[in-house]
């Protein structure tokens, strides 16, 4: 673990990576069941959802969360 952020447990994993992981567990379905979002919900693509979850700090946070209980 890094020094830099030793209390962060997803120092080092990209937001793509979790987005993926999570839709091959879950689906896209399952994923706007437990994320009542938009881009998960309408057409969902990892592209769109990546630009939403980036500029939704709050959508980020609870998949992160999401993420962290699944592991």
């Amino acid at each position: 673990m890094s020094a830099e952020q030793p209390n962060n447990p997803l120092h080092g994993y990209k937001l793509e990576t979790i987005l993926t992981e999570l839709v091959s567990r879950h689906g896209w379905d399952g994923l706007a069941e437990r994320i009542p979002v938009r881009c998960f919900v309408f057409e969902p693509s990892i592209k769109s959802s990546l630009k939403f979850l980036r500029r939704t700090p709050w959508a980020r946070a609870k998949l992160e969360a999401l993420y962290l209980t699944q592991a």
